[in-house]
């Protein structure tokens, strides 16, 4: 009964730490990055952080698209992105590591056809 109430109590406190450092994500973070085609990009992403769910949205020089089935679990993030080219919507997955003040993703575009690497830090 002592290590059920030990673990129980372990678990628990993992849980409100990942609750109390999911929500140390809202807020503005800056990536500069090279995509696929070679041409220097930046975006602005602006989070919001409710339990295990992200959302805001990510701006660039194209606009600003709404972020769709964000999660957090543990130090990982993933979301999507729905950009609009040529008429056709594009579909972007990111999927991102938190180390602190910096979140490095890999960008998978479409159904995996292309994907590149950025790293966002936290807006001063």
């Amino acid at each position: 009964m002592r290590t059920k109430t030990m673990y129980f109590s372990i678990a628990l406190l993992t849980l409100f730490l990942a609750i109390a450092w999911a929500a140390d994500l809202s807020g503005k973070w800056n990536a500069e990055y090279t995509t696929p085609n070679g041409e220097t990009r930046q975006n602005t992403f602006t989070f919001q952080v409710d339990g295990d769910t992200l959302t805001g949205t990510v701006s660039s020089q194209r606009g600003e698209s709404k972020i769709e089935d964000g999660k957090i679990s543990g130090d990982e993030i993933t979301f999507l992105v729905t950009r609009n080219r040529g008429g056709n919507d594009v579909k972007f997955h990111y999927k991102g590591k938190v180390n602190g003040d910096e979140i490095k993703f890999t960008v998978t575009i479409g159904e995996g056809d292309r994907t590149f690497e950025m790293t966002a830090k936290r807006a001063k």
